[in-house]
């Protein structure tokens, strides 16, 4: 991609403690004059957003290009399009999410109306991870924007040219009593996480979130974690081999494998082994070609840290394609990794990058316990044209979400819940399901004065209690 700009990216000085503090309470007075409360004033925040990223398009890719060696195609279908989709689909659905709902009311209450309220919780925090820098720090956004609060957004350092253009979009569109974006490290996100917001949103890893969790704790501030984990692909004998391998090497190797659903690992009937691993090979190199590094169609690592992980977890005795890598460039080659075992280092963690074990396997049922007893993991695929194979998995193993026969994709449907369960995370969002999980549901239960029942007051009688019994046993 043709660079437009040689220019460094202009990094904020870290917010000091004071300064945090005050942003903190700026936000927390501008709340409390109820004007993020007013449904009109949260269309025109999305509006306004939406034309600054729209207007920005370009900028992001190259910040995105820039950081991860992002494709054009890849940052604005798994980025910008995204989002933009996002926020376009809580548009048409604001004004009716934001009504109160209408509930029934049980025979005893009569006469009365039920209602179910959503209300802003107040302040809250996003705290944005670097692998889809732009949409992890803008989807969660949209859904605090929607409800009704107040946020401070906090994206990733390690992503320097995303994390300034958002910093400067952000400010750009909204005065920092409304939303701001505070730049820096991890001394900044601790610093944060001192401070009592109203609700916090967490993307990253499950080491990392449950130092959040506890931090939140303290002030009994709600959470959702977005984590991540090993995310199993199971794969039948009964299947389209090409298709199925094509729908894999794109979900495994798109961002570089820096997906955190990302299939981590496969499980392949031995019946097809040899037969899959061959196909899997050969459709990558029809994806990037030969000279994969010079391949404009394929990221790169993050850091020379996450890098130096990656490459020590390499077996090199059991590579059955790739294992190409360049430190400098950051480039690690798809590498798929035949004949893996449950006992290999590489399965003890999220992989986090373009490494892909591979194990066969001669019994479902095996394959099932073996799952079970390793955390769950946010997502789970299945490829299978067996249906009866397919809903075993389903309900048998507990995870975030999943596909059969494909990758990834769910997370496009915004009707669909995304987030994890255990160990992969607390909390689901995307659409309806961002909007209410920014908002706090408030029962509000509303009586006339006419038709006041006199059987619940005292002098209690047995008359009474046989009425109660009949309208209440």
């Amino acid at each position: 991609m043709e660079q437009t700009s040689e220019a460094k990216p202009f990094l904020h000085t870290p917010a000091s403690q004071g300064s945090i503090k005050d942003l903190v309470k700026a936000q927390r007075e501008f709340f409390r004059t109820g004007k993020t409360r007013d449904v009109e004033f949260r269309v025109d925040a999305l509006n306004k957003l939406l034309k600054i990223l729209t207007n920005h398009e370009k900028d992001i890719i190259e910040a995105l290009h820039r950081d991860l060696r992002k494709p054009q195609l890849e940052a604005f279908s798994t980025e910008i399009a995204y989002v933009l989709e996002d926020i376009r689909y809580v548009l048409k659905k604001i004004k009716k999410w934001a009504r109160p709902q209408k509930l029934g009311s049980p025979i005893v209450l009569m006469p009365a109306k039920s209602r179910i309220y959503s209300e802003p919780f107040g302040n809250t925090l996003i705290i944005a991870p670097w692998n889809y820098p732009f949409q992890l720090a803008v989807s969660p956004l949209i859904g605090a924007l929607a409800a009704g609060n107040t946020a401070i957004v906090k994206p990733s350092e390690m992503t320097p040219y995303t994390e300034s253009l958002l910093a400067r979009l952000i400010g750009e569109a909204f005065p920092r009593e409304y939303v701001a974006c505070v730049t820096g490290g991890a001394e900044v996100s601790q610093e944060l996480l001192e401070e009592k917001f109203d609700f916090i949103f967490f993307t990253g890893s499950t080491k990392v979130g449950k130092i959040v969790a506890e931090k939140a704790a303290r002030h009994l501030t709600p959470v959702c974690l977005e984590l991540g984990g090993k995310s199993p692909c199971i794969i039948d004998k009964n299947i389209d081999l090409k298709t199925t391998c094509r729908r894999i090497t794109w979900g495994k190797f798109m961002n570089a494998g820096q997906t955190c659903v990302a299939p981590d690992y496969l499980l392949v009937d031995r019946a097809i082994y040899p037969k899959f691993v061959a196909e899997l090979g050969k459709t990558v190199e029809e994806f990037y070609g030969q000279n994969i590094q010079g391949s404009d169609s394929y990221a790169r690592i993050v850091n020379e840290g996450h890098f130096n992980r990656l490459t020590s977890l390499m077996d090199t005795n059991k590579i059955a394609f790739g294992g190409k890598t360049d430190k400098k460039d950051k480039f690690i080659e798809p590498t798929l990794i035949k004949d893996a075992d449950w006992s290999d280092e590489v399965m003890d963690e999220e992989i986090f990058g373009p490494l892909l074990p591979i194990i066969p396997y001669d019994s479902l049922e095996t394959v099932l316990t073996k799952i079970a007893e390793r955390p769950k993991p946010l997502a789970l695929y299945v490829f299978s044209k067996d249906s009866r194979f397919q809903e075993k998995i389903l309900t048998r193993l507990s995870f975030g979400g999943a596909c059969v026969n494909d990758c990834i994709v769910h997370l496009a449907n915004p009707d669909l819940p995304f987030g994890g369960v255990g160990d992969s995370g607390i909390g689901a969002y995307h659409g309806r399901h961002s909007f209410d999980l920014f908002s706090h549901k408030k029962s509000v239960l509303k009586k006339p004065f006419w038709g006041d029942a006199t059987m619940r007051y005292a002098p209690y009688t047995d008359m009474k209690l046989k009425l109660i019994r009949f309208f209440m046993g």
